[in-house]
């Protein structure tokens, strides 16, 4: 293990789905067992990031895969441990917020490390903005976790490049990675740059300049919902989401791979190299993404571009 995670992987296994129910019952041994399972699947496929947030099954997902990490001995040292903190689920009468208080952020790292049963995560990300934090106290919040060793790196999760900026202005540690809502389905991230001076320009969005920051900066794209729920893999809903899952199984049957990887070589064969997060619980579905994790996309220029415009039901303007 490195001394600083950098955020360079290809491609993330997302632990939201483990831990069972989303709600405060106990998980089971059971829940432990498919964690166990998944876990074995990833590591299979070539996967050795683990994606968690605090909130995941109100804390369920990281105590389960705690409980992996205390069966598989020297498991934790093969691989990059990355979690969130930053929401708060709603409690009684209080409602869902964001909390990014220094203090807030500093408790909850502890309260992950616990459950996960690690002395340290590689990199945490701030899971939503708060328009409340004060830059200056999170940055020392985060210099503090830093130096303690109980955090390697830093970065951020639904963030604009103008949210970054001004943290980063605050923290003399490098921002590596910034999670976003990305996939063939979700292609605001890409529309906003090309509809630049189009009258559709201000039906998209997401906030123009993110993507080429992160990009400037060496920030990480991380992509979630990277297999759009299987809009394209599974069931589709409309006859543009028909037409793509066609295209995308006729090019993962010429390359000799899955529709799962075709999804996810269209989001690494863009340059700024974003590394998806894979949710899926089954490992049959993990499994079909091995490819993906394991080579450089095999999509030429315009296969990428007739994926885009298939899904996109429109011509390019």
């Amino acid at each position: 293990m490195t001394e600083t995670a950098t955020g360079d992987e290809r491609l993330l296994y997302g632990c939201m789905g483990l831990g069972g129910s989303w709600d405060t019952t106990p998980h089971s041994a059971a829940d432990v067992a498919a964690a166990e399972a998944a876990v074995e699947a990833a590591l299979d496929s070539g996967i050795t990031t683990f994606d968690h947030a605090d909130i995941y099954r109100h804390g369920k997902a990281e105590a389960v895969f705690g409980e992996v990490l205390a069966r598989a001995p020297g498991l934790r040292e093969r691989i990059v441990l990355q979690t969130k903190c930053g929401i708060r689920l709603a409690d009684g009468d209080r409602p869902g917020m964001y909390d990014l208080r220094g203090q807030t952020v500093i408790r909850r790292v502890e309260e992950s490390l616990g459950r996960l049963r690690t002395d340290f995560v590689d990199i945490l990300l701030l899971h939503r903005p708060d328009p409340l934090a004060d830059p200056d106290e999170l940055a020392g919040a985060l210099t503090s976790l830093h130096g303690q060793g109980l955090v390697r790196s830093f970065g951020v999760s639904n963030m604009s490049a103008a949210q970054i900026s001004l943290l980063q202005s605050r923290l003399d540690l490098p921002l590596v990675a910034n999670q976003l809502e990305m996939s063939l389905h979700r292609r605001d991230w890409l529309e906003a740059g090309v509809l630049v001076n189009t009258p559709q320009a201000a039906s998209v969005g997401f906030p123009l300049g993110t993507v080429e920051h992160a990009r400037a900066n060496k920030i990480r794209l991380q992509a979630w919902g990277a297999l759009a729920q299987g809009r394209f893999s599974g069931n589709q809903e409309t006859p543009t989401e028909q037409a793509t899952a066609r295209l995308v199984a006729a090019l993962a049957d010429a390359k000799g791979t899955t529709p799962e990887t075709i999804l996810l070589w269209w989001l690494q064969r863009h340059p700024a190299a974003i590394a998806p997060v894979v949710g899926s619980v089954r490992p049959e579905r993990i499994r079909a993404c091995r490819d993906a994790a394991q080579g450089e996309p095999r999509l030429s220029h315009e296969e990428w571009y007739e994926l885009w415009v298939t899904a996109r039901g429109a011509a390019l303007p």
